[in-house]
């Protein structure tokens, strides 16, 4: 007698695809969160170079910096975000879907659960103001300091301008990707 031929169902394929978009959401997770200390790490490099030194000027490293560390933090978070939305809103009913076609069963209810955590919203703009200090404000009390020393000439103090601008548009998306 032939062996029956072994094929992949619908609801493993659901189940791999969760595990692989899982598997991704926590590795941006974690790259995310280095972030964090990556951009401490910088601003107190620089802050100690400068002061050794004496050269307010080398404060301007820290706007570019942050901007990129920052803009990478958001994009990652964003992911994040777009890996739970989908999970919720696509694969979690349609496994739901196979596993109870009456429509009773919700599948990766946790995905959701956590959500109505009745202090998510502090949190949230609590992560706000932390990403805001982080990318942004510090940078721009760099930018401060150095306009305050009267250190640089008229290109560095454009160069300056043009970093305040830039820190101003990441601080724009903090708090649009915040909501």
């Amino acid at each position: 007698m032939p062996e029956p031929e072994q094929g992949v169902t619908v609801g493993q394929l659901l189940l791999a695809e969760y595990q692989s978009v899982k598997d991704e959401q926590k590795a941006r997770i974690g790259f995310r969160d280095n972030l964090l200390y990556v951009t401490l790490g910088v601003v107190a490099a620089v802050i100690a170079a400068a002061a050794q030194a004496g050269q307010a000027s080398m404060l301007l490293a820290l706007p570019p910096v942050c901007v990129v560390l920052g803009w990478t933090y958001l994009v990652n978070d964003e992911k994040i975000s777009a890996i739970g939305a989908y999970v919720r809103g696509e694969l979690g009913p349609k496994l739901a879907a196979l596993a109870d076609p009456g429509g009773g069963f919700v599948a990766f209810g946790w995905e959701t659960a956590h959500r109505g955590d009745a202090r998510r919203g502090s949190r949230k703009v609590i992560q706000c103001v932390v990403d805001l200090t982080a990318f942004c404000a510090v940078p721009l009390a760099a930018l401060v300091v150095f306009w305050a020393s009267g250190d640089g000439g008229g290109l560095l103090v454009g160069l300056s301008v043009v970093e305040a601008l830039a820190l101003a548009g990441l601080g724009a998306q903090v708090v649009v990707y915040a909501r």
